[in-house]
């Protein structure tokens, strides 16, 4: 499958990232944004720590909403869309 460099292709990866960029644009503190992300990751990944689940918002939101670097980033196993 052939994705576009600023795609998202993870489910959860994209959820995570579409949530806080919409928490953040509507004036939620980043803190709150991030802990709200963290537990909607949590939602869909129960089996996932609190710090691993802490460890890949935090990546996912440095990489596509601080950095905006193209390029997949590690994480879940979940399936493209």
């Amino acid at each position: 499958m052939v994705t576009e460099p600023n795609r998202i292709s993870r489910t959860c990866e994209r959820a995570v990232v579409t949530a806080y960029r919409e928490l953040r644009d509507v004036g939620t503190a980043d803190v709150a944004a991030f802990n709200a992300c963290t537990t909607l990751y949590r939602i869909h990944h129960p089996e996932a720590s609190l710090n691993e689940a802490r460890r890949l918002v935090s990546e996912w939101i440095d990489h596509h909403v601080v950095r905006e670097r193209s390029g997949p980033t590690k994480g879940c196993d979940c399936p493209p869309s």
